[in-house]
């Protein structure tokens, strides 16, 4: 993984108006996706590596993860 100094700038998705329930990405390190919880920022992050997300994102789309 690449080091940096950069803070992530965390942002949650347009479509996350659904009463709480969201996670936010910061999309600016350098070869990682970190992801939290929005209802606890001060909380544990994951990071992804760019292709894990990509991947988990697809999964998602194409309803490999029922509700």
């Amino acid at each position: 993984m690449t080091t940096t100094t950069d803070s992530p700038r965390w942002f949650k998705s347009s479509y996350s108006n659904n009463g709480g329930n969201c996670i936010e990405v910061a999309a600016n390190i350098p070869g990682a996706v970190p992801v939290r919880d929005s209802k606890d920022p001060n909380g544990p992050a994951l990071t992804f590596t760019a292709n894990g997300w990509s991947s988990f994102v697809a999964a998602v789309k194409n309803g490999k993860f029922p509700a």
